[in-house]
């Protein structure tokens, strides 16, 4: 018996032009096409002048676990099963991954049809650092949760892309003034690639200014990393030297002042109080 495979299809964020060649004919040719929103898919294939030739079946959050079941059944019986997202990349904030891990599981091919996200697509068009960076998903609905997961941004040295509701952006940038100051670079993008997209770039203060008045659309955020942080190393080996100057062991005193400030871990200043010390003893 042939075993089918799992294909993944990036769908347009809201140019059908986007569309590839290869999620073109797999919408074609898959003899199941799990969609995240049925309407959606069908629609698109109606924007692209083509017809879906396969068996169309719902794929939304609230379903994915009942489904895995039957869809791994179905191709390992010879069907190619297409996975599409309302916009964008299958898996990434959206429904998918449950069924990928299955199919990894039973040994079944799972092939990605690379193209359109919003991750990337906001990340590249924000103007910020892209060589290193991480996503978020969509930041929390409650304020106190978000401050808190602010907050634990605070030092990530990557730029950060998330998504936010229309409705909680200001709110959400908001809430980042406070956690991380108004002079952070960040970037809102809403409706990308669509009639009215529009990317504001401009410091966190900007941007909560901006969007005080309400905004509507698709919503990714792109925030810049956190500033690397200047450290006196001469300084804190002044610091170390004094404590153990006053009796404490080196070892402890290093502890103590990396402790009491960021960007430094205890072993660096170890190393750097005995580099110090060498250089001191071998000085003319």
């Amino acid at each position: 018996m042939t075993v089918g495979r799992l294909l993944l299809g990036a769908t347009p964020l809201g140019q059908p032009s986007d569309a590839s060649a290869r999620l073109i004919d797999a919408l074609t040719s898959a003899d199941v096409v799990a969609a995240e929103d049925t309407r959606r898919v069908r629609t698109l294939a109606k924007a692209l002048d083509i017809s879906i030739g396969g068996r169309v079946v719902s794929l939304f959050d609230r379903v994915e676990a009942l489904r895995v079941g039957s869809l791994v059944e179905a191709i390992e019986a010879g069907a190619t099963v297409l996975v599409v997202s309302d916009a964008g990349m299958p898996v990434i904030n959206d429904p998918g991954y449950r069924l990928v891990a299955a199919c990894i599981e039973a040994g079944i091919s799972v092939t990605c049809l690379p193209g359109p996200s919003a991750v990337t697509t906001a990340l590249v068009v924000s103007g910020l650092a892209s060589d290193k960076f991480c996503f978020e998903g969509f930041a929390p609905r409650k304020s106190g949760a978000r401050r808190a997961w602010l907050a634990s941004l605070a030092e990530e040295p990557r730029t950060c892309v998330f998504f936010e509701s229309p409705r909680r952006l200001a709110a959400c940038l908001r809430d980042a003034v406070e956690q991380l100051g108004g002079s952070r670079p960040a970037a809102v993008c809403r409706e990308l690639t669509k009639v009215h997209e529009e990317v504001r770039r401009g410091s966190l203060g900007e941007l909560a200014d901006w969007a005080a008045d309400g905004v509507l659309g698709e919503i990714t955020v792109v925030l810049a990393g956190a500033a690397p942080l200047h450290v006196d190393l001469q300084s804190l080996v002044a610091e170390v030297e004094n404590l153990v100057a006053a009796g404490i062991r080196v070892k402890d005193a290093c502890s103590e002042v990396a402790t009491g400030h960021q960007g430094i871990r205890t072993r660096e200043l170890y190393d750097a109080v005995q580099l110090a010390r060498r250089e001191t003893d071998t000085a003319p």
